[in-house]
C-alpha cells in the first residue's frame, strides 16, 4: 500500500466534502422548510415508481442532457441520488449536470440509506416510511457524532 502525504489526504477529503452530502443532512435542510438546493432522483421511471424522497425532481441520468435545461435552474445547486452505496448512478447524473454548468452534489447513501434511516417516502401508491435501522442510525439519541 503506498502511502500518502497529510497535506494530499487533507486535500482529497476538502474536496469530497464540497461535493457530498449525505441522507440526514438532506433531511435536516428538506426539514427546515426551504433547502437552497434541488434534489433530484436520477433513476429509471420504474424505480421512481416503487420509492422516491418526497419533492424530489424525478430526471433519469440518460435524459439530463434534453431535459435538465427545462426541469432545473442553473442558479439552484442540485444534489443527485440514485438507489445506494453500491450503485454510481448518481455520480454519474452528478458529472452530466456538472458538465452541463451546474452546481452539483451527490446524496451519498442513495435511496437505500434514506429508507434505511427512517425518513418517509413516496410510491405510487401514496407515503410510506420504515422504522429506522439501529445499523445506520443512533438509537435513542438524534445525535450520530459524526
Amino acid at each position: 500500500m503506498s502511502s500518502t502525504t497529510p497535506a494530499a489526504a487533507a486535500a482529497h477529503f476538502r474536496a469530497s466534502l464540497a461535493f457530498h452530502t449525505d441522507v440526514s443532512d438532506v433531511a435536516a435542510a428538506l426539514a427546515s422548510g426551504g433547502p437552497a438546493f434541488v434534489l433530484v432522483d436520477s433513476r429509471s421511471t420504474e424505480s421512481w415508481d416503487q420509492g422516491h424522497i418526497p419533492g424530489a425532481v424525478h430526471l433519469p441520468t440518460a435524459l439530463i442532457p434534453e431535459q435538465a435545461g427545462q426541469l432545473l435552474d442553473r442558479s439552484v445547486p442540485v444534489v443527485t441520488y440514485c438507489w445506494g452505496p453500491g450503485c454510481n448512478g448518481a455520480t454519474r447524473a452528478a458529472l452530466a449536470l456538472a458538465e452541463l454548468g451546474y452546481q452539483v452534489r451527490e446524496m451519498l447513501g442513495g435511496f437505500e440509506y434514506w429508507v434505511r434511516e427512517g425518513f418517509e417516502f413516496e410510491t405510487w401508491q401514496g407515503r410510506e416510511r420504515r422504522p429506522a435501522d439501529p445499523l445506520t442510525v443512533p438509537v435513542n439519541t438524534d445525535d450520530c457524532g459524526c
